[in-house]
């Protein structure tokens, strides 16, 4: 895990300790357990803005149409090494006049790959709610018996005058669902959103003490060639550059590497 040094701590929460690392090779590291996360849900949710939230701490509003990245990280859960993937994905929608989830074949891939779940909509935007027990059925569909842990993640929780989900509908849905529900803002509550994956990630490792590795052998999601993590400086840099640019957040881009425009 790599800490922030002490002279930048006063300028971040000491409750929230992780920053971007460069990603790595799997192979090259040696952690005893491998957790696998794939972020799911329909358009304009916020799933990228979370996954940056949970890996950088920072929030950027406004995002390039999201390809699908995959990021990876190590750190430590109960004493143990764990390394941590993450699989961002374009969005999912329902078909016309149906409850079934139209899908690109890159997300059955992803499906079919991970440990862990994490559906996101906004509260919103009630068709991204909608969805979600389709896009569960769809998932029962590839995995037929296996266990789905899952995170509900509820987005967009500073918005509350625009709501159409309430909180009670996303916990029954979870609770349906047979997964956890955490109702987050990725743009104001950046430890929320760290802890709610945390949670999932901690339920994933002690889950797989056994059986890590034994599953799903026979198709593996193609890795990037270049590091994401790259990429994701390259939008922090790209949206910096077009809104503007304050004290704060050039020293924040300045510790990630990035390069000022000026």
């Amino acid at each position: 895990m790599l800490l922030i040094p002490e002279d930048t701590m006063s300028q971040y929460s000491t409750n929230f300790l992780l920053l971007p690392i460069p990603e790595y090779p799997v192979l090259d590291c040696a952690p005893n357990k491998i957790i696998k996360l794939v972020v799911l849900g329909g358009s304009s949710v916020g799933k990228t803005a979370l996954v940056v939230r949970f890996l950088t701490k920072r929030f950027i509003g406004d995002y390039e149409a999201n390809t699908g990245a995959l990021y990876s990280r190590k750190f430590t859960i109960d004493g143990e090494q764990i390394s941590l993937q993450v699989q961002d994905t374009p969005f999912v929608s329902l078909e016309d006049d149906t409850d079934s989830i139209c899908c690109q074949e890159q997300i059955n891939r992803s499906i079919y790959w991970a440990d862990g779940f994490v559906f996101v909509y906004s509260i919103t935007d009630y068709e991204s709610f909608r969805l979600l027990r389709a896009l569960h059925q769809h998932i029962r569909r590839i995995h037929p018996n296996a266990n789905i842990p899952l995170l509900l993640m509820a987005n967009k929780g500073d918005l509350l005058r625009a709501r159409q989900v309430s909180s009670k509908e996303g916990l029954q849905l979870a609770t349906e669902l047979g997964g956890t529900y955490s109702e987050v803002s990725a743009r104001e509550n950046c430890e929320g959103v760290h802890e709610a994956f945390q949670q999932l990630c901690q339920e994933l490792s002690r889950s797989s003490s056994s059986c890590n590795g034994e599953k799903r052998r026979g198709l593996h999601l193609v890795r990037p060639k270049s590091p994401n993590m790259q990429d994701l400086k390259r939008r922090l840099k790209q949206a910096l550059t077009s809104k503007g640019k304050s004290a704060t957040t050039l020293g924040a881009v300045k510790y990630l590497g990035v390069k000022s425009p000026h």
